[in-house]
């Protein structure tokens, strides 16, 4: 965007402006923009999510925070299923993503079925989009409904992912401000962090925190030691970030938060005498809160930056532009 007479839009008037064209954008998503060009296209993204969650529980976390990385960087446009190419480098190698992001396959395979019955009508960013909601709705998480309208980007941004993806190491001044930048509010920061519920995390990502910090539970660190050395093996090996109940979408994760048992460094922060203490300690008292507030902050996560209309392109691959 430019501008004449050499002008320079501020910092503030940007961020206005921005929200606005987002908002914008948002709005022309709907629920039922697939009734008449491809009426089957929930049903067979969900068949397809269902059986490889079915197969392997994990990997409803792997779609939940795929889609995640991908809001989180150029907007929910499905740039982080890019592959790189010899003329091309996406998001995949960004520091944040390497050998940490999964469910490609997945997300491929419905892509496939859906292009078999409607081509070239769904878009890859929408297909992500409604696989994290049933990827939480296989491990017995709320449903909710997901807007739909989102066209895919023909770029994606190394930088960018390196830059805005919040890392294991946040505190919650870092997290507040990383999500409110991209429009996101407190309520929807500690909402979405419920993720953790499900999933597992690296050694590498939590080893600082069970040997070196003092709010967390003793016998907790204790157990996680044992499989994460304080030398650098057994960086890959994995740990349920809810040890409690790892394979289903519930809201112990906000329990153990008040045991200090919270695996990675930004999880405890969000209990660790703050002002996200109140909310931590409702979440873990009234799952149905936490479940209604979660629904609706995926839906606010889902409108970040969304292209519509003419923007972007239905990708018929979802690894590369056409």
């Amino acid at each position: 965007m430019a501008f004449s007479s050499g002008c320079r839009i501020g910092a503030p008037v940007a961020a206005i402006l921005l929200l606005g064209l987002a908002a914008a954008a948002s709005a022309q998503l709907s629920a039922t923009f697939y009734d008449t060009s491809c009426p089957s296209a929930l049903a067979t993204i969900k068949s397809a999510v269902t059986a490889a969650v079915n197969s392997e529980p994990r990997m409803g976390a792997s779609l939940l925070r795929l889609h995640f990385h991908d809001c989180f960087v150029q907007g929910c446009d499905a740039s982080v299923l890019l592959n790189d190419t010899a003329t091309f480098t996406g998001e995949q190698t960004a520091f944040p993503n390497r050998d940490s992001i999964r469910g490609f396959g997945v997300i491929d395979t419905a892509k496939a079925q859906v292009e078999a019955v409607c081509p070239q009508t769904v878009s890859c960013a929408d297909i992500l989009t409604v696989a994290a909601r049933d990827s939480v709705v296989a491990l017995g998480g709320p449903s909710y409904t997901v807007p739909l309208g989102r066209r895919d980007s023909t770029t994606a941004s190394l930088s960018e992912a390196n830059s805005d993806l919040p890392p294991p190491t946040s505190d919650l001044a870092d997290l507040v401000g990383n999500f409110s930048r991209k429009g996101l509010s407190v309520t929807d920061m500690v909402a979405l962090s419920g993720a953790h519920t499900i999933g597992q995390a690296e050694c590498k990502n939590f080893r600082s925190r069970i040997y070196g910090e003092s709010n967390i539970d003793a016998a907790f660190a204790a157990s996680r030691q044992a499989n994460c050395p304080q030398s650098s093996d057994g960086d890959k090996n994995l740990a349920p970030l809810d040890e409690s109940t790892p394979d289903a979408f519930d809201n112990a994760y906000y329990v153990n938060m008040l045991s200090q048992q919270g695996l990675l460094h930004s999880d405890q922060q969000l209990f660790n005498g703050g002002s996200t203490d109140d909310l931590v300690s409702t979440y873990a008292s009234d799952a149905a809160q936490f479940s209604a507030d979660f629904a609706a902050a995926m839906v606010n996560m889902g409108n970040i930056g969304v292209l519509t209309g003419a923007q972007g392109e239905i990708r018929l691959i979802c690894s590369k532009v056409n």
